[in-house]
């Protein structure tokens, strides 16, 4: 950009559990600006998770959520006519939206029959390290570990 960076967003946290990253990953769930109806089916979800979990619900969803934000991804670069995939870091903010978007993504093509039961099955399956969304990762990562000896193309 020619003029000087947009100033970042302040996002205000969440009613229920006053932290930040739940309001983020309800924007993310969030469709068509019905942000009361994704913070009850992320609350559902959370309640549910807690509930066969018997643990706090709040505590499994981050490390689930830690469980599916990838470190290193793979971006395309061409170079003198051939199309190299170049493995990079990825900055924080990026990681955990990546992280997010992956996560309700595969919750919402999960088949159980209501959103909150989607997203509480993906968080207890990214939990346990398993699931589509950890799949996810871990392809990222093997991808990334595949193409190495590009990483000397790096933007």
């Amino acid at each position: 950009m020619r003029k000087s960076k947009p100033k970042k967003r302040i996002i205000l946290p969440d009613p229920k559990f006053n932290d930040v990253l739940v309001t983020k990953f309800v924007n993310n769930l969030m469709y068509t600006g019905k942000k009361n109806l994704a913070f009850q089916i992320f609350y559902e979800a959370i309640d549910q998770v807690s509930e066969k979990m018997s643990e706090d619900g709040l505590e499994i969803w981050k490390k689930a959520l830690n469980n599916v934000t990838p470190n290193v991804e793979v971006r395309s670069r061409r170079i003198g006519g051939a199309t190299f995939q170049i493995p990079s870091e990825i900055r924080p903010g990026r990681k955990s939206s990546i992280g997010m978007k992956n996560l309700i993504l595969f919750a919402r093509k999960r088949h159980e029959k209501t959103m909150s039961a989607k997203l509480a099955g993906e968080i207890m399956a990214a939990y346990k390290e398993e699931g589509a969304a950890f799949k996810r990762k871990e392809d990222t990562h093997r991808m990334a570990d595949a193409n190495k000896a590009f990483s000397h193309f790096r933007f």
